[in-house]
């Protein structure tokens, strides 16, 4: 594994922190010297071209093949929940998590709408890595966020890759959503952890999603142990739930990949593939056997999906086939005190 670095930053008074983990592509290939390090600023960069490939030559290996990835991710998803993108990743290029305001380690979100604060605070994180452009990986709540900045910083994207989108949340979504902020209003964390995992999952046993029950487990337990260790991961998660986030407008002249899940029930893979088809020369895929959170269930696939884009290395077809093991889904009952 490369070498990994904290930054602490702020933005409007908010503090929030991100973790740059060096590429790491195999001996000689330390990462010491090939992109500046934080608060070297823009001018020091220098990014090889994907012709300099990792092993060429008999010297010492040359590093990034590519621009930083910047990731972010979904709701209460912080800076150490992307260990498939630092293995997929890390070879190729230097691989950035955070914990956003309103995320993890992070101040809380001011009363109000966030996207702009939230828009500030990746141009911070950019301008502290000292880097010209970066690639782009936005994930569910984070699909906003990555594409609002890309709207207003396109000469600073090399490539977008965009999953799981919240383009469109119906009517019936939204109630049961209101009831997941009565939950937290009434001091319910475990039915505010429950309801939140529902809205975000499949649940329907005539879809099969690969690890289901697993998934479903893992992200009720983990928003669970964020609302009962972070004293504004409630107020979050709320937001991320209940946001309206803008998806149009389009975007021009940055390569984008859109995914999503074959049973994503947030917003269903046809209408994210419409929002693909409002971005210039997209590449929309599906991946079966999985839901909205597809970056848990194939992950994987999605870390590789994104380390062949970000290389400009071709992309499988549409539909990508799940693994050859199946199993019957079977929605968990919650355990007292899980």
């Amino acid at each position: 594994m490369g070498e990994e670095i904290i930054r602490s930053l702020s933005v409007e008074g908010v503090p929030f922190a991100y973790r740059l983990l060096r590429c790491d592509s195999g001996p000689g290939g330390s990462g010491q010297a090939r992109v500046p390090g934080p608060g070297s600023g823009p001018d020091a960069a220098r990014v090889p071209g994907p012709q300099e490939a990792p092993g060429a030559g008999a010297g010492p290996r040359p590093g990034p093949v590519t621009e930083p990835v910047v990731v972010l991710g979904g709701a209460l998803q912080g800076m150490y929940g992307w260990p498939q993108m630092d293995d997929h990743l890390g070879p190729v290029a230097d691989v950035v998590t955070a914990d956003l305001p309103g995320m993890g380690s992070a101040g809380a979100l001011p009363p109000g709408p966030s996207a702009v604060l939230l828009r500030r605070a990746v141009t911070r994180i950019v301008d502290d890595l000292g880097v010209p452009r970066v690639n782009l990986f936005g994930f569910s709540y984070g699909t906003a966020i990555a594409f609002d900045w890309a709207r207003h910083n396109p000469g600073r994207v090399a490539r977008i890759a965009l999953g799981g989108v919240p383009t469109h949340i119906s009517r019936a979504q939204r109630a049961h959503w209101q009831q997941a902020v009565e939950r937290m209003t009434a001091g319910d964390a475990d039915g505010l952890a429950t309801l939140a995992a529902e809205a975000l999952m499949c649940t329907d046993p005539e879809r099969y999603v690969h690890r289901g029950a697993l998934a479903q487990r893992y992200v009720r337990r983990s928003f669970l142990h964020a609302l009962r260790t972070s004293p504004h991961a409630a107020d979050s998660l709320v937001r991320a739930l209940g946001d309206r986030p803008d998806f149009s407008g389009g975007l021009t002249g940055v390569p984008a990949l859109v995914f999503a899940g074959e049973h994503d029930t947030v917003t269903s893979p046809e209408r994210q593939r419409e929002f693909a088809e409002s971005v210039e020369g997209s590449r929309f895929l599906t991946l079966a056997d999985a839901d909205h959170w597809v970056v848990l269930e194939r992950a994987d696939d999605v870390a590789e999906l994104a380390a062949h884009f970000f290389t400009d290395r071709s992309l499988p077809a549409d539909r990508r086939p799940g693994p050859v093991a199946r199993q019957a889904y079977a929605a968990p009952a919650p355990r007292a005190g899980a």
